[in-house]
This record gives structure tokens, sequence and C-alpha cells, in this order.
């Protein structure tokens, strides 16, 4: 599979190109971005060529990776998607539910593969950890706290769309993704910001189709000396805490590379973490978004024309 890259930031550099030009059956065919010096420079390391015109790119190439802000990403994947090419996304897919809306129906409309790089859900461990806790039907409830540092100054993920959108829409995603996978379907959520403290901490509760239900706490605010991730679930037979996302990205992003070309080989088939599933992910996280906008508002999570998966 030929695949062009979007994207010449920290993330692209470090996990997009690296994994991009070491998976098998994969081709790093050419690389765009919005800072052309920058893509020229990427694409030169790498010994491929660099696209002034994102189309262009997309002309040359069976797939996408996508690796830009998540505003400029959903629009450039609905011109991917109509073009007929697989998409390999970054979470969130979108910033609003009407923007990932329409890319999730884009895609089933071009009939096209997608996968969306919720990273832990691409390592090993956090799938049999996975398969453990589904295979299991007594789970109450679940619990976690993410208290990260990406926007001190000199951290190479302070980027502007994560100084105004927080912890909510760049770690949320992932604990979101991840509760959603272990306790079912989230039904609905209440989302409370720290008031009189930092801009930046979210708090949510979550309620799973079933009866669970699961606490979030959010931030990118702290000093380092402060970062933590823990997230578990619990019931009559005890607790399991997940396994912490590794330091190295690109060996889960091969994983995706290789099951998104998978996908694409059989004709757009569904993934577990394919855009609908990215949808349903961003729904949780608008809604919470609306009520942290208008504090007092009831929670009102509308399911999207598919349902709850």
């Amino acid at each position: 599979m030929r695949i062009g890259l979007a994207g010449t930031g920290y993330w692209a550099r470090i996990a997009h190109a690296p994994a991009l030009t070491s998976t098998e059956n994969v081709e790093l065919a050419g690389i765009w971005g919005r800072n052309q010096a920058a893509a020229g420079a990427l694409a030169g390391r790498h010994g491929v060529p660099a696209f002034t015109d994102f189309d262009e790119l997309a002309g040359q190439v069976d797939a996408i990776a996508f690796a830009v802000p998540p505003g400029v990403q959903s629009t450039l994947a609905l011109r991917a998607a109509a073009a007929g090419k697989h998409l390999l996304l970054e979470k969130p897919i979108a910033l609003s539910a009407a923007e990932a809306d329409e890319l999730a129906e884009a895609v089933r409309d071009a009939g096209v593969a997608s996968v969306v790089f919720f990273t832990a859900q691409f390592q090993a461990n956090v799938r049999a950890w996975l398969a453990d806790v589904t295979a299991r039907s007594d789970w109450s409830g679940g619990s976690a706290v993410w208290l990260g540092s990406a926007l001190r100054e000199a951290s190479p993920f302070n980027t502007p769309w994560r100084r105004e959108k927080g912890g909510l829409w760049d770690l949320g995603p992932h604990v979101v993704a991840l509760l959603w996978s272990a306790l079912g379907p989230v039904t609905s959520v209440r989302a409370n910001g720290a008031e009189g403290g930092a801009a930046d901490v979210t708090h949510l509760v979550l309620h799973h189709k079933g009866g669970a239900s699961s606490a979030v706490s959010v931030t990118m605010s702290v000093p380092e000396s402060a970062e933590f991730f823990e997230l578990f679930v619990w019931g009559p037979g005890g607790r399991a805490a997940a396994p912490r996302e590794t330091g190295d990205p690109v060996t889960p992003l091969r994983t995706a590379l290789t099951e998104l070309a998978a996908c694409a080989g059989k004709g757009g088939a569904a993934h577990p973490c394919d855009v609908s599933f990215g949808r349903e992910v961003v729904r949780v996280l608008a809604e919470a978004q609306r009520q942290l906008d208008a504090p007092g508002g009831l929670p009102v999570l509308a399911r999207s024309p598919g349902g709850p998966r």
C-alpha cells in the first residue's frame, strides 16, 4: 500500500515517518505539509518527494496518514475520502460532533477503510488486558486519571490547538476510548472543570450501556514531577489496571498501518478503532465541552445514526 503523509510536526517526525518507512507491505510515497520547508526537509530525510498540493499527493497514493491538528485533519480527510483514499487518522478525528459525523459519513459513502490511532489500543499488552476485561461482564465501574505536562513551555507537544482545547480533547480521547472498549458504549456524560484552579482540568462521569459508570480526570498542565497515569476497572471480582502507553509510538503505529492495509484489502472492512468509533468518542467530548461552556446544562448525548457500538 502506497501511503502519503500529511504533516511535518514533531509527531510526524518521531512516529509517522519512521513507522511508514519500516512497516512491511507499506510504502511512504510522499509528504505534504502546511510548512513547505519542513515538508521538504522531512521528505529529503526519508528519500521521498515533497508535495506542495495536498490533492496532488492524494492522487499519487492509496491512503493518507494524518499527523496534523484535528481541525485541519477533518477538512483534509473529507477530500481524501472523496478521492477514494483510505485513512489513518489521529485522535480526535474532529473538534465537533457535526464535523465527526460528516467525516464518518464521507468514509462510509466512499467505501474506504479507516483506522484511528488511539495509541494504547494498538499495544499488544493493552489488547491482552482488554481481552481479559471484556471476557467478563460483572464490572461495576472504572476510573482514569491522566496528569500530563504537555503544556509546559519546553514540551514539543505544546502546540496551539492543545493550548486552546486542553486535556479534554488531547488526553480525553484516549481514556474515553479505552473505558468505552472495556465497559461498553457511553450513553451519557457529566462534565465539570476546576473552579478557581487551572483552566486545563476536566472531570467527567461516564455512564455505560449495561449499567457501569466511570470517572475521568485529565489535565496537561502539571509539572513533570506530578505526571501520572492510571486507568482501571473494578467489580465484585476485584480490580484490573490497564497497562500504560509505552514510550515507543512506532511499534503500535506499525500495527495500525498493517491493519489499515488489511481492511483496505477487504474492500474497506470495518475496524474496532475506525472512523465510526472515532466519531462516537468525539460525540462524548463535544457533549462534555457543551456542559463546560454552559454550566448547569443537562447532559444530552444524542446517538449517531448507527447507534452504540
